[in-house]
């Protein structure tokens, strides 16, 4: 294009026509900024130092996990747990999907915050994004299909009371459960252990001690420490009850959350806050990275200093 014989203010017309951002994004920053950068060094290193140990968090859930995994065999046992259905319950694979999911974030909120990379705090606050909604609807869809979730989840309950035996990690998980959180026994009452097998009352054939028994988590704990076999022989009709749980889990979880309703709110609260701030603070830094590079190359245009004496 010919500037020759026109006047500084067509020329900065026509300059706004080629680059018709450049102006506005100048115009921002004077406006908005007083300091000679447009990066904010307090989002820019909050974000840094959070997800630098959420990071280190995600790995080494990660790191823990997969040393379960090797410590029982289960690399090597994978298609059995795959055909039977248990594989989806063992709490070793919960540890190892949601640190490698806490170590992608985390490394591209890092990275992304430190680096100023616009592609990596996109990623970050794509991901938060995504998870808020998916708690969301989560949250909705239990609340609207509440009677189904809960018979889906007596369901998949009663495969883990049958594979009780098949993984250390799920019965350690189970007899948290019942002796020391929600002070239990079974789903739905004491008897949903006749359906694993060790626990039958047909293994006696067998020679099976635990026969027609219900797990030592089962036991009131003025009982389990003084006989730890206190289970043994409660699922026979004529075994008294007085020394286990005969309540079942399920619903003694539904009691534990209504009288726990308000601290869980607080909670489901705050995280959702947190999630919504990372959100925000990686758009953030992410535009006034973007606003930053429009105005260096603005900037470093030769025709420039028209613009500045306007």
């Amino acid at each position: 294009m010919n500037f020759l014989g026109k006047g500084a203010r067509e020329i900065i017309q026509e300059l706004d026509k080629l680059f018709p951002m450049a102006p506005r994004f100048q115009k921002v920053v004077r406006k908005t900024r007083r300091h000679d950068t447009e990066i904010s060094r307090c989002i820019k290193y909050l974000m840094f130092g959070f997800n630098i140990l959420f990071w280190i968090l995600g790995f080494m859930i990660t790191a823990i996990g997969i040393y379960a995994w090797i410590e029982k065999d289960t690399f090597d046992n994978f298609g059995r747990l795959t055909m039977r259905g248990t594989l989806f319950f063992d709490p070793a694979l919960v540890f190892v999907l949601v640190g490698i999911f806490m170590f992608c974030i985390g490394f591209a909120g890092c990275v992304g915050s430190l680096r100023e990379n616009t592609c990596l705090l996109l990623f970050f606050s794509f991901a938060l994004a995504i998870i808020f909604f998916a708690q969301l609807a989560f949250g909705t869809l239990v609340f609207i299909y509440r009677e189904k979730v809960k018979n889906e989840s007596e369901k998949q309950l009663m495969v883990m009371i049958e594979s009780y035996r098949d993984d250390p990690d799920l019965q350690n998980m189970i007899d948290w459960i019942q002796r020391d959180w929600l002070h239990c026994c079974g789903v739905n009452n004491y008897r949903n252990w006749e359906s694993n097998i060790y626990f039958n009352c047909s293994s006696k054939l067998v020679g099976s001690v635990e026969a027609c028994g219900v797990p030592a988590s089962c036991c009131r704990a003025e009982y389990f420490h003084n006989n730890k076999q206190c289970g043994y022989g409660t699922l026979e009709s004529s075994a008294g009850t007085h020394m286990i749980y005969t309540d079942g889990c399920l619903p003694k979880a539904s009691q534990w959350f209504e009288r726990h309703i308000l601290p869980v709110a607080i909670v489901i609260a705050v995280l959702a806050v947190l999630q919504i701030l990372g959100i925000c603070f990686a758009q953030n830094l992410r535009n006034d990275i973007l606003a930053q590079k429009a105005k260096w190359i603005w900037q470093a245009h030769p025709m420039m200093n028209y613009y500045r004496h306007q």
